[in-house]
């Protein structure tokens, strides 16, 4: 089985941010036992910029929230974060490598290739791939991203079987537990739909970039990946072990979607932010989701958001349903003035569809 398992800063930290060695250690324990009973782990980790923290002496109430600031807080916080994942995976006869991995390297056809073949080649080798956002020189993961997000991208990258998101909660619960005493674990999920992802609420701590929310989207991803999911407690006691066995109890198990969407459709849907919205007609959107079409500017009647060029929008009904992204062929402003026309009328250089079918997904329901 390859599994792909990813470990949060709240769970690699301590209050400071300073790594706590104990936390990745019995992780890199649990990856070796993995290994040994015949799984490769990829494991996907956070933590470059908390780990940055204390060298500058930045913590606590220091903390910068300036994105170059923070580039350079992972710049530091790398080094050191692969080095404990180094020594402790060492001490188990196990090699790491370090890969780092920015969204548009699941976006270019080429990249996406290059990057599969590395981390392939890695696990031949023997090799345990430490994976992390390239944080310091791609501003959009800071602000935007969250590993969580990457975990699913590697996990289809790798056609992994197993994608194990270890956090600081025992898996999504049905409430707060702050809040209500009564709160208790959801084990399994058959279909991540909107009650489960309001359930599942906002950030769970300062030092991390994502929350439950993050890794739900995460398991979604996944599941529209034909990968399954657990969301489990990183001090779990043999909890790699237990996800990889289905264990009762370990967590909160997401099945996968019975329906696959390929890599470029999965990175257009869920890895890239949106840039604004069209608004399309009934024959438009028809033809899109039932016939598979490009979208053309007659069916368009209307524009929101400032967008250019091979940026990502939604595509919405008039009553502002969602159903469908794509990456753009034209700027805002381009499609707001061929909004309505047919192909015949429009102007020279304005291309005859803008969105092209390859680059357009009907987003999962």
């Amino acid at each position: 089985m390859i599994v792909v398992a990813k470990l949060g800063t709240s769970s690699l930290t301590d209050e400071l941010g300073i790594v706590d060695e104990a936390a990745i250690g019995k992780h890199c324990a649990e990856v070796a036992a993995a290994r040994a009973a015949g799984h490769q782990v990829v494991n996907v980790t956070s933590g470059a910029i908390a780990a940055g923290l204390p060298p500058l002496g930045l913590g606590g109430d220091q903390r910068p929230k300036d994105a170059v600031t923070l580039q350079a807080l992972s710049a530091v916080g790398q080094s050191r974060l692969m080095r404990v994942f180094d020594d402790l995976l060492a001490s188990h006869g196990l090699v790491g490598g370090q890969i780092l991995l920015a969204p548009l390297d699941f976006g270019v056809r080429r990249q996406y290739l290059h990057a599969r073949a590395t981390i392939q080649r890695m696990l031949e080798l023997g090799v345990v791939p430490v994976v992390n956002e390239n944080d310091a020189i791609a501003d959009d993961e800071i602000r935007f991203g969250d590993n969580d997000r990457i975990a699913a991208l590697v996990a289809h990258l790798v056609d992994a079987d197993l994608l194990v998101l270890l956090t600081d909660a025992p898996g999504l619960l049905t409430a707060d537990p702050r809040l209500d005493s009564s709160a208790s674990l959801i084990e399994e999920i058959v279909e991540v739909d909107h009650a489960l992802e309001a359930m599942a609420g906002g950030a769970g701590s300062d030092r991390g970039s994502g929350g439950m929310a993050s890794k739900l989207a995460a398991a979604k991803i996944a599941a529209w990946s034909g990968v399954r999911t657990v969301i489990a407690a990183a001090r779990r006691e043999d909890v790699v072990a237990g996800a990889i066995a289905g264990s009762a109890g370990v967590g909160t198990i997401v099945h996968p979607h019975p329906r696959r969407l390929p890599a470029r459709k999965l990175w257009i849907a869920f890895a890239v932010g949106s840039s604004g919205t069209i608004v399309v007609d009934a024959g438009a959107r028809r033809a899109l989701v039932d016939d598979g079409r490009s979208l053309l500017a007659a069916g368009i009647v209307g524009v929101t958001g400032s967008f250019d060029a091979d940026d990502a929008v939604e595509l919405a009904t008039p009553d502002g349903q969602v159903f469908a992204k794509g990456l753009v062929r034209v700027d805002a402003a381009t499609v707001t003035d061929v909004a309505g026309k047919r192909s015949a009328e429009l102007p020279d250089g304005v291309p005859p569809w803008v969105i092209h079918r390859d680059d357009l997904v009907v987003l999962p329901t």
